[in-house]
């Protein structure tokens, strides 16, 4: 099925269909302005493609982490089950896993059912700061204890969607991308699978570890955003298309104060605050956004934690962007380059340093640090934003050894059993290699520098992912000292946890005591590492 059947059309400038130029280049200045770090956009109106965009070195082929985006696909292959006789809403969960029934009749337990999971309301509680490679998800989920009685109250727990990826690998006896490849992806030009991190069980996590691309994003929400339609064809059933996104149950939550999180809840789709909107929601603010009246949808990827921000930059430039559509392109000529997003940075080209001929091809053996260990989150080369959710966590960094040559150096380093190898560009130009870590085929963007004669820095983006690894080897003697860091730092993933601390945890002395210890927690995140070089 060839893909370019179903690419979106393009306009020839966004004027064309009633996109303004002048307000994309004010909300690139407000992005810049307000540093976030978008990593592509595309804005649709009346069906085809205004504008679009991706920062070096991101680009349209490379799909990209979608976070909690993955929830609304989720979703969408609970409406074809739903379509299909498979289950209803009122199906009991219980039910479809009998065997975690227990002893002691749990009311509640009885009462959960599919439309529970989907709008968030089942009221079971995992914890968010779980070890999922420890767990049995499913089990986990069933073993942990209840917030409220199913359908009484809500919170956004993505453990929720995970069991409905279960759900599906159990009434379809496929795994979720099997089952949605006739039915979603490839009617929307999808030939490839998309990639889904899975649980040691081998069921896709539903509630977050999609991988798309911004157009396959773009195909997923224009089709929604228009009844279920894409191509000519009806692709998701009309009836669940136009129900999810509709405000099901209310969604404000005590001491929080953002309206686009309290505005009401769909099938794992949130409503805006702005009138007729409605989005799918992502972490490091990945959005798909649909404003109804207008047949105009925005999706962006970004690496930015702090989404309300993104949120309010992208609501203060549009609806009001969107404009009549005329056939004049002067505005669009006179401001084509200021609608670009500039490039992210890479190491610049610096002197080399004489220790090279005395490291080049040795090893360096790295200590284990063993409190990071204890906790489960040894350092990886793949940062922590990328694999705190997720089964398999690479890390413990170890056998490190580098070839210099003229303008790159190739770095090779064993994390557990799994050896790999970056080439980093030494010129001030990134090189791109291809590595698997933690379940993940990632393209590795890296680049190397001597910041001094003692002292190599090593910086590694996974383009698929967000965030960047950065390495400072410091040789003294055959000793090498290793200090971590991620771009952005660590300390946000943590915001975000003590963020949730102070929402769902409503006795104000224990919130407290959970804020503190995890603003502390910063200082084992990231230790410095003790190592030696080995001949």
């Amino acid at each position: 099925m060839p893909e370019e059947k179903y690419s979106i059309d393009r306009a020839a400038f966004p004027e064309e269909v009633g996109v303004s130029s002048a307000a994309i280049a004010e909300f690139i200045q407000d992005l810049n302005e307000h540093h976030i770090e978008m990593h592509s956009m595309m804005i649709l109106r009346d069906g085809k493609v205004a504008y679009e965009c991706w920062r070096e070195p991101y680009g349209p082929d490379i799909p990209h982490t979608m976070y909690s985006v993955s929830k609304s696909v989720t979703s969408a292959a609970v409406g074809f089950a739903v379509e299909e006789g498979l289950l209803s809403l009122d199906t009991k969960v219980i039910d479809i896993f009998p065997g975690y029934r227990p002893k002691k009749r749990d009311e509640w337990l009885e009462k959960m059912t599919v439309w529970h999971l989907l709008t968030m309301t089942a009221g079971k509680d995992v914890g968010l700061a779980s070890d999922k490679a420890e767990k049995n998800w499913t089990k986990e989920f069933f073993d942990a204890g209840w917030a409220f009685e199913p359908g009484t109250s809500w919170r956004y727990i993505s453990e929720d969607q995970y069991m409905l990826s279960a759900i599906i690998n159990k009434v379809t006896g496929m795994n979720m991308v099997d089952y949605l490849m006739p039915r979603l992806f490839e009617p929307l030009g999808i030939s490839r699978k998309p990639f889904w991190e899975k649980s040691a069980e081998g069921i896709e996590a539903g509630g977050w570890g999609l991988f798309l691309t911004t157009e396959e994003c773009a195909r997923f929400i224009l089709c929604y955003s228009r009844g279920g339609m894409f191509g000519g064809k009806q692709v998701i059933p009309a009836k669940w298309a136009q129900e999810s996104v509709k405000k099901l149950v209310d969604n404000r939550r005590d001491r929080d104060d953002e309206p686009d999180t309290g505005a009401g809840y769909g099938y794992c789709f949130w409503r805006n605050a702005c009138p007729d909107s409605y989005r799918a929601d992502g972490m490091f603010s990945q959005f798909g956004i649909v404003f109804e009246k207008l047949d105009a949808v925005i999706v962006v990827t970004s690496c930015e934690m702090n989404e309300r921000k993104t949120r309010e930059c992208i609501f203060r430039h549009f609806p009001e962007g969107f404009i009549q559509a005329n056939g004049n392109s002067s505005v669009y000529e006179e401001l084509k380059g200021k609608l670009i997003l500039d490039s992210l940075g890479e190491l610049p080209k610096l002197p080399r340093s004489r220790l090279e001929k005395a490291v080049s091809g040795k090893t360096i053996r790295i200590k284990k640090p063993k409190l990071l260990n204890a906790a489960g989150y040894p350092v990886s080369m793949i940062p922590l934003p990328v694999l705190y959710m997720g089964k398999d966590k690479a890390g413990n960094i170890d056998k490190v050894s580098f070839i210099f040559s003229a303008d790159e150096c190739v770095m090779n380093w064993s994390e557990g059993e799994i050896r790999n190898s970056i080439t980093c560009g030494m010129d001030g130009k990134a090189r791109k290699s291809t590595i698997k870590l933690a379940g993940f085929e990632l393209t590795a963007n890296s680049s190397a520098a001597w910041e001094n004669e003692h002292t190599l820095c090593v910086w590694m983006r996974p383009l698929e992912a967000i965030c960047q690894r950065r390495l400072r080897f410091i040789f003294s003697g055959n000793h090498v000292k290793v200090l971590p860091s991620t771009v952005p730092d660590s300390r946000c993933m943590l915001d975000y946890v003590s963020e949730r601390i102070k929402i769902y945890v409503r006795n104000p002395a224990v919130s407290k005591i959970g804020e503190t210890a995890v603003t502390n927690s910063i200082k084992i995140v990231e230790p410095a590492h003790r190592g030696k070089v080995c001949k």
